[in-house]
């Protein structure tokens, strides 16, 4: 494990994987370099680059210094970028891409930026998408972890009451869940309250590849074609077969090619 210093003196945990250039995965909410779709993804990119993994402040043995802010968030990719040698590819994944285009937009050092299906709400019809960010942050104050977790599974990603249940039942997979629950708020302020920023991500420059998969919930691709309405400089790809919960081996092709384009 190595360490970055933010700029406001936290401890950002990475690891560095495989050679040529550089490149940063930026999660989601909840995940870490030791849970979620970052320990199988980054073995398959080391192959073709340098992969720098790493947890975002508050999740395993990165620091959280207080108060939070999404603009600690980019500072963070900008010192793993400053450990890359000053600029690097960037992916990001849900939520992550949230992060890694206010990251761009903040004009960092990205050569390339990858994004897979930024959760904003665009569909007027959807009620989800409001007061997020004070809930979850109401829930984590009580010390209500499962409860800021279950309200993030149900009323936020929609997943199915008899699915959060069963996961309750995975002692190693719902601890793990409780243990990242207090960045929920977050990953909502990053997301903008998961509105999306038109004006803000139209000032991107940086060459973007946004991508969904063919079988994710509507909502999501909705969302990944207006990102890619306002972003001035973008491909649109989407995986045949693909869900949100998107499978390496699939992804992986679509990004080296679009590095080493």
């Amino acid at each position: 494990m190595n360490t970055a210093l933010s700029k406001d003196g936290t401890a950002i945990a990475y690891e560095r994987l495989g050679t040529g250039q550089p490149l940063i995965l930026v999660d989601g909410a909840l995940c870490s370099r030791s849970f979620g779709p970052m320990p199988r993804l980054a073995p398959l990119l080391a192959r073709h680059f340098t992969v720098f993994m790493y947890d975002r402040r508050g999740r395993g043995d990165s620091g959280d210094t207080k108060p939070y802010a999404k603009e600690r968030e980019v500072e963070d990719i900008e010192a793993l970028i400053k450990e890359a040698g000053g600029s690097a590819f960037v992916v990001g994944l849900s939520s992550g891409a949230g992060l890694a285009l206010e990251a761009a937009a903040s004009g960092l050092g990205i050569t390339k930026l990858a994004v897979y299906e930024p959760p904003y709400m665009v569909d007027d019809s959807d009620p989800r998408a409001a007061g997020h960010e004070a809930q979850l942050n109401h829930l984590i104050a009580a010390e209500r972890r499962g409860h800021a977790v279950k309200y993030f599974m149900r009323k936020m990603v929609g997943v199915p009451a008899m699915v959060v249940a069963l996961m309750q039942l995975m002692p190693g997979v719902w601890s793990k869940l409780k243990a990242a629950a207090h960045t929920l708020p977050y990953d909502a302020a990053v997301m903008c309250n998961f509105s999306m920023p038109a004006r803000r991500l139209a000032s991107i420059t940086t060459p973007t590849l946004a991508i969904n998969g063919e079988k994710t919930d509507a909502r999501l691709r909705h969302a990944v074609q207006a990102v890619v309405k306002v972003l001035p400089n973008v491909q649109h790809r989407t995986l045949k077969g693909q869900t949100h919960n998107v499978k390496p081996q699939v992804l992986v092709p679509v990004l080296v090619e679009f590095f080493a384009d």
